[in-house]
């Protein structure tokens, strides 16, 4: 566990090295509201196999927050101090929800310091369709006039909504009442402004979008339009998968990131 800085922003991080590994590190982006520890599961899939570098996003568990109202090219500044830190040049960046948005906000404005790109369950730009309307409404008034643990059991019941997915809903719950309302009003907006869809012609890099089938926050609509409109992007569908692939389908997501990792090592001729 270490701390990096951008800006005067103190961003908190952990890494796991490994000495031998066939390509880069991967830096894990978590999602809005949430922290590093959403990628626990993807720790040790790759452990052993690969250096991961997963951060507390600014505002986000142990990091600082940044000031004013910033944008996703705020994040996506703090989200490459560790690698300044660690001295790596080039890595593989997975992101998720908010987390996919700072990472395709750094593959178009630093594409020298990424091998590739994994989004998953993210946009280029907002686009709430009018069956999403509501549950945007309630999410804004919660924001402005609940405590933050409300807000967290209703987003958590949104994004894990099963029986059987109890204790995702109260880890997930826990983990974005521990936000200030600020920070996460800061997220908010950020992503609200969010808008790269006139830039996608310019990525020059692998692309890889993996989408929740039964994702209620992210269309699929969405998400096939992002790899539609990235050049020679793959798309991998999760079947049954909601908002938060990497948790609640561990198995076929990893399955799906070490094919795609994989796959571009082959292409290196490192495999």
């Amino acid at each position: 566990m270490a701390w990096a800085e951008s800006g005067g922003v103190r961003v908190f991080y952990m890494h796991h090295p490994v000495e031998h590994t066939p390509g880069p590190a991967v830096l894990l982006l978590h999602g809005l509201g949430s922290c590093a520890e959403d990628w626990a599961l993807q720790v040790a899939a790759l452990a052993g196999r690969r250096g991961v570098i997963m951060l507390d996003l600014p505002g986000h568990g142990r990091s600082g927050r940044l000031p004013g109202w910033p944008t996703i090219s705020g994040y996506a500044a703090c989200a490459l101090a560790p690698l300044d830190a660690l001295q790596l040049e080039r890595v593989d960046v997975v992101g998720l929800s908010l987390g996919g948005l700072v990472a395709l906000q750094i593959g178009l404005d630093h594409p020298e310091r990424v091998r590739s790109l994994t989004l998953v369950n993210s946009f280029a730009r907002m686009r709430v369709p009018p069956t999403g309307i509501p549950r945007m409404l309630v999410r804004l008034i919660l924001l402005a006039a609940a405590p933050m643990h409300a807000l967290g059991e209703w987003v958590a019941a949104g994004i894990f909504p099963h029986p059987d997915q109890a204790q995702l809903r109260r880890m997930a719950a826990e983990r974005l009442a521990a936000n200030s309302r600020r920070s996460y009003l800061q997220a908010a907006l950020a992503v609200a402004r969010f808008d790269l869809h006139e830039r996608l012609h310019e990525l020059q890099l692998p692309v890889h979008v993996i989408a929740g089938e039964a994702d209620n926050t992210v269309s699929l609509r969405a998400k096939r339009e992002l790899a539609r409109r990235i050049e020679g992007a793959r798309l991998t569908i999760i079947p049954g998968s909601g908002h938060v692939s990497p948790v609640d389908a561990p198995g076929a997501f990893n399955q799906a990131l070490l094919d795609f990792l994989n796959s571009l090592d082959i292409l290196e001729g490192r495999g």
